[in-house]
């Protein structure tokens, strides 16, 4: 901890009385400021039988609002030289705008306006539907492993509905939603109570709350939804699906096992992804050395902590995952055991003591680099105060994982149990082109 010290990082919170969350974190290196909105919904809260509507929703609310006209969110923030999009997640929905210092009070003005009211109308409604079934057949219908790991696994390893369905959508149930669920999802979820604003950049403190109460203090206070706990027992042995993919030109595998809650005992989560670092990344980790270098078992192999590959994003449960593509003359059953071959001599005798400091220096420099882009900070404080209430981890994780010892990574290693997990293999089934 002592080699890498955690950056300084000047946050000031308030609550307005409508229940809105603000957290300013002044930064004035270069005139650009971030304003981000993060709402506490997310795949997982969107309503059984309406399977991708919370993503369906994030489109929506960049098609107008109370004083804007469609597309008026899109021309202001790119007339001042500004960038904007939004995310949907498990647990969270965010928005975003970057923008010169000098049109703060703009991009406060357009999150506030479409917290107020999103224009949602029949029309609206249907041409994000077809917006969305487009960015499915683009991303997962029509591309060779598409949604693998993140929509395929999860059927597998959870069997909740919140945990386990498909957060793209399906398509008879993305165009049965109207208005009607539009409203009613944006009276649960989108209310000032559910949410936290985010300013970050060239900004005096002072003048900003003065704007941020200028814009959102009369927006009307609304219940805020109890947030229900996902939790569920993980598998009492372990489960296995076969997923065909007529586009796939490879077989692969895809192994899914329960971390330890990220938010109560982040230290073991930490563990867990140096754990996945020490596994495969770079050249030099041990998946890599074994199984693509040595025994030429495989073409692509990776591990990680959360289903859309990152990390602390989401809350508990959340999944570590090991992937692989191999060819079509190695059995998955092969890589299956040359992994845990690996994993086992991890849990037995932990990663050499050098071996993980380079590889804690490695991510943490990882982490100070993303964190000095002013999106991604912008992004991590309001995500952060969302999920743990702690915006301050964007400065402390890089000490708290150089922190992280050979016995904490052995013991996660231990926790990755043949006998509670879920295994996907995917078989192509298009035959030779």
């Amino acid at each position: 901890m002592a080699r890498i010290p955690a950056p300084k990082l000047e946050l000031h919170r308030e609550t307005l009385p409508n229940g809105l969350r603000v957290v300013l974190a002044p930064h004035r290196l270069a005139p650009v400021v971030a304003v981000s909105m993060h709402y506490d919904v997310g795949f997982r809260s969107e309503p059984q039988g309406r399977t991708g509507f919370a993503h369906l929703f994030e489109h929506l609310m960049f098609q107008g609002s109370e004083s804007l006209d469609k597309l008026a969110h899109f021309r202001h923030v790119q007339s001042s030289g500004g960038i904007f999009n939004g995310s949907t997640h498990p647990d969270y929905t965010d928005y975003f705008e970057v923008l010169p210092s000098a049109a703060l009070e703009r991009a406060l003005f357009l999150e506030a306006d479409r917290m107020r009211a999103p224009r949602i109308t029949t029309e609206n409604l249907r041409n994000q539907v077809d917006v969305v079934k487009e960015e499915i057949r683009l991303n997962v219908l029509n591309r060779p492993y598409g949604g693998f790991p993140w929509i395929t696994l999860p059927p597998v390893l959870y069997d909740t509905f919140p945990n386990a369905h498909n957060g793209y959508g399906d398509f008879t149930e993305l165009e049965a939603a109207t208005v009607e669920d539009c409203a009613a999802f944006f009276d649960a979820f989108y209310a000032p109570g559910n949410a936290v604003l985010t300013v970050a950049g060239d900004f005096d403190v002072e003048h900003a709350r003065e704007l941020v109460a200028r814009h959102f203090a009369d927006v009307p206070a609304r219940p805020v939804p109890s947030r229900p706990s996902f939790a569920e027992p993980a598998p009492d042995g372990e489960r296995r699906h076969e997923q065909p993919d007529p586009l796939a030109p490879l077989p692969a595998l895809a192994v899914g096992y329960r971390l330890p809650d990220p938010v109560a005992d982040l230290k073991t989560y930490l563990a867990h992804e140096l754990l996945a670092a020490v596994l495969s990344d770079g050249d030099s980790s041990r998946l890599e050395q074994r199984l693509v270098h040595a025994d030429e078992l495989v073409t692509d192999i990776g591990a990680g902590c959360g289903l859309m590959g990152a990390p602390l994003d989401a809350r508990d449960p959340d999944t570590f995952t090991v992937t692989a593509i191999h060819p079509a003359d190695v059995e998955a059953e092969r890589v299956l055991g040359a992994t845990d071959e690996e994993i086992a001599r991890l849990a037995d005798q932990g990663p050499d003591p050098d071996e993980l400091s380079r590889i804690t220096a490695r991510w943490a420099a990882t982490l100070f680099r993303e964190h000095d882009r002013l999106v991604s900070r912008t992004l991590a404080l309001g995500a952060f105060e969302l999920l743990h209430g702690r915006g301050e981890l964007v400065a402390e994780l890089p000490a708290m994982v150089a922190a992280v010892t050979p016995d904490q990574v052995a013991a996660a290693a231990q926790r990755l149990r043949p006998d509670s997990r879920a295994v996907l293999t995917v078989q192509p089934t298009g035959g030779p082109a």
